[in-house]
């Protein structure tokens, strides 16, 4: 039997229903979350949840727990799951109230779902690099905003599907800002090069803990946008997400990166990476 979260109780996922009119089915009013786990442990839990609390506030959700109490919540849907490697997809809506634009009233209370997917780590992906696509950016100028509204990434995901790609690579103009659902990074004469995290860019997570790993072990970073031409002309490239880890990019529209191979800095990251994942959740599996 599986189990979800539904507004703080744990119950048989086959009976967590929510209303027809709940404002995150009919206008994407909502924010979520993924959160990796691994060994029965969820990796990186507070800055997800601290991400989590900042998407909602910027618009205007106010979370009914704390995230300490999110938190705990969280653990005993992993133990009634008895999920060891996989995901939590968690997410908040405003509620449920009649259709109309305008937010309902304050005391209808903010809908909060959660359950866990079974998912293996990728790891001939990571062993072997992906291949992806250029696709121009479409979205709304808010993606810092883990919102709901997803059809922009989706449409461009699934362009990088039909062409037999891993995922696609936006650009606004000539500025690269990310994946569709992933942060881009290049190489270059050994720098690694991500976009700065600003409102065009969701903050990623996994971003942050590898651009932490870099300072630890003294590989230089520039946090800057970098156009489609930098892109092609890179040493190295790669994506992250919290499902794809540090993914090598081997091809970008049909013409490989660098060698076609996997690079160096991006096999350090990847082990760094790894002990990362080690270290907060004892073993990886």
């Amino acid at each position: 039997m599986a189990f979800a979260l539904l507004n703080g109780q744990i119950i048989n996922r086959s009976e967590a229903k929510v209303d027809i009119e709940d404002r995150g089915y009919q206008f994407g009013d909502g924010v979520y979350e993924v959160i990796r786990v691994y060994n029965g442990k969820m990796f990186t839990v507070n800055e997800h949840l601290q991400r989590f609390v900042k998407s909602a506030d910027s618009i205007g959700i106010t979370l009914p727990y704390t995230t300490k109490e999110i938190a705990e919540m969280l653990e005993e849907l992993l133990k009634k799951n008895n999920l060891k490697l996989g995901n939590i997809y968690m997410q908040i809506t405003r509620g449920t109230a009649p259709r109309n634009h305008l937010f309902p009233p304050a005391n209808v209370p903010p809908t909060l779902v959660a359950y866990t997917i079974k998912a293996d780590r990728p790891v001939e992906k990571l062993e072997k690099g992906v291949k992806t696509i250029l696709t121009e950016d479409i979205r709304w100028l808010r993606c810092d905003i883990k919102s709901l509204n997803l059809l922009g990434n989706l449409l461009a995901k699934q362009k990088a599907t039909e062409a037999g790609c891993y995922e696609a690579i936006q650009h606004r103009g000539q500025d690269v800002t990310e994946g569709s659902s992933s942060n881009i990074y290049i190489v270059k004469n050994g720098v690694v090069i991500t976009h700065e995290s600003d409102h065009l860019i969701l903050k990623g997570i996994t971003k942050d803990v590898i651009l932490g790993l870099c300072g630890k072990n003294n590989i230089p970073v520039e946090e800057r946008t970098f156009s489609v031409d930098e892109l092609r002309d890179a040493d190295e490239v790669f994506l992250s997400s919290t499902t794809s880890e540090v993914m090598p990019v081997i091809e970008i529209n049909g013409t490989k990166v660098a060698s076609g191979a996997p690079g160096s800095v991006t096999r350090k990251l990847q082990t760094f990476f790894e002990q990362e994942i080690e270290r907060q959740c004892r073993i990886l599996e």
